[in-house]
């Protein structure tokens, strides 16, 4: 697979926030993928929480078995 470059001018403040969470001998772009890995994994939890919520009702036992 081909690799992508992505370029990112961090500001001020991206630079202070990857100085402060940076794992020790862990290199920017190694803070910046766990940072995705998190965001991605944060919006996974906001679409369940949405289908938790549209489903709060629904009653399984209402259903017939599958079986």
């Amino acid at each position: 697979m081909a690799r992508e470059v992505i370029g990112f001018r961090p500001t001020d403040a991206d630079r202070r926030a990857l100085a402060r969470t940076a794992r020790p001998g862990e290199t920017t772009s190694d803070t910046i993928r766990r940072a995705l890995r998190v965001l991605d994994y944060d919006e996974w939890l906001a679409r369940a929480r949405e289908d938790m919520l549209r489903a709060k009702d629904e009653n399984l036992a209402d259903e017939p078995d599958a079986w």
